[in-house]
């Protein structure tokens, strides 16, 4: 007997009736990037090793732990993407689309891939929206990007159960300013430490604030603060930014524990989360990045942008039950007696022919006319199209209104009937 093969852990099949619920929020942000004129650039997938070590940085646990790198062919180290912005820079050095400052307002949309322990909204591979915007020194960058993912929020329903929460890191060497008095802090008390934060003691010291141990949330939040370390410029920039969402009507609260995982933040960083989430609280996490650019080896280039986990997403909008049905302009064609059910792919093409904005199912095979609208009903199909030989001659068919109790019609199609 043939061995069952089953997917790889992690990595989830989107079956049909899970499709609809992707294509609807696919659909809002294509419209909403465009209604923003952010242009979509699409990068590989696989990527050079390197890449992603020079930008996440070598010690954080993505590439320490979390990516799927193997040797290719000729032996070079490639990877599959953890996560989109550096495949996007890196595009955007090699085609030269920041050249003399130019300013470019980006998107993206895929998958991504990290070996996690998969739970519910973490997946191995995972899919997000990511948005760039390039060259933009001042914070009406941040503010125009909180801004639009605020109105996504109203858009899909949400508003109500999301929040931001705001933190600034500085600049680098406030910020290494900070590693060390966070450091004597921690390592005065590192028996407190479990065996993961230990570890980042010596690599990532930040990432300790990120932890969800309950046990360390004490010693946490009596941990030396960031934004009491940042520098002049930087602090200016933040006032500057809660100053526009203040304008802009954007509640916010600052949370100075909000460090990201990624190297490449400065200045600005922050997260949209939800208590409807379970442990895996953020649906979008951004903030600036202004050294990047110039670290992959190209040109001074300050740098803003965000990224939304589609599946956490989706699992928001069923949870608040935010997702439309597909009932509207679904139909079906029932066809009755022996020539009509003869020609019924003929029958269904006339159909489509004449009223293009329907989704029609057709049911072949013999059946009473009761069952087959029952099988249209728990279909979800809006209206039925019956055509027996009497309407193929005519050339009509019967609409009946599945969804409620108006009078049947007749619809004459020209040129319905192929014998005519």
């Amino acid at each position: 007997m043939a061995t069952h093969l089953k997917g790889i852990k992690g990595m989830p099949d989107i079956l049909p009736e899970e499709v609809q619920s992707w294509q609807y929020l696919e659909r809002k942000l294509h419209e909403l990037m465009s209604r923003y004129n952010y242009q979509e650039i699409r990068v590989p997938v696989l990527e050079s090793t390197q890449l992603f070590k020079r930008s996440i940085g070598d010690i954080t646990d993505i590439v320490e732990k979390e990516m799927y790198s193997f040797d290719d062919r000729n032996g070079d180290s490639i990877t599959l993407r953890p996560e989109g912005t550096a495949g996007c820079v890196r595009s955007c050095i090699e085609h030269a689309l920041l050249r003399n400052n130019q300013q470019q307002r980006l998107w993206y949309m895929g998958p991504m891939y990290r070996y996690e322990r998969p739970q519910k909204g973490r997946y191995r591979q995972f899919n997000q929206l990511g948005v760039e915007a390039f060259n933009f020194d001042d914070p009406e960058i941040e503010a125009e990007q909180l801004a639009l993912t605020a109105r996504l929020w109203r858009e899909l329903g949400i508003h109500e159960i999301v929040r931001l929460e705001l933190n600034t890191l500085g600049d680098l060497p406030s910020r290494n300013a900070y590693r060390a008095h966070l450091v004597n802090y921690f390592k005065a008390n590192e028996a407190k430490l479990d065996a993961d934060s230990k570890r980042r003691l010596e690599t990532n010291p930040l990432r300790i604030l990120d932890s969800k141990n309950p046990d360390l949330q004490n010693l946490i939040s009596n941990a030396p603060v960031l934004l009491d370390h940042v520098d002049r410029e930087s602090r200016r920039h933040f006032d500057n930014l809660q100053q526009l969402l203040q304008d802009l009507g954007i509640q916010y609260t600052v949370n100075t524990r909000i460090v990201r995982g990624l190297d490449y933040y400065n200045r600005t960083v922050y997260e949209w989360v939800s208590d409807h989430l379970g442990s895996q609280s953020a649906v979008c996490s951004g903030g600036r990045f202004d050294n990047l650019v110039e670290s992959l080896g190209g040109p001074a280039s300050t740098a803003t942008g965000f990224a939304i986990g589609l599946e956490r997403l989706l699992i928001l909008l069923k949870n608040a039950n935010k997702i439309p049905t597909d009932s509207e302009n679904k139909a079906v064609l029932i066809c009755m007696g022996n020539t009509a059910c003869k020609q019924s792919t003929m029958i269904a093409e006339k159909l489509r022919d004449a009223l293009p904005s329907i989704s029609l199912h057709t049911y072949f095979g013999s059946g009473s006319l009761s069952k087959l609208l029952q099988k249209a009903n728990k279909a979800g199909a809006e209206k039925a199209y019956i055509v027996g030989d009497d309407e193929l001659a005519a050339g009509t068919v019967t609409v009946k209104n599945l969804c409620n109790n108006e009078p049947q019609q007749t619809l004459t199609l020209s040129n319905f009937n192929s014998s005519k």
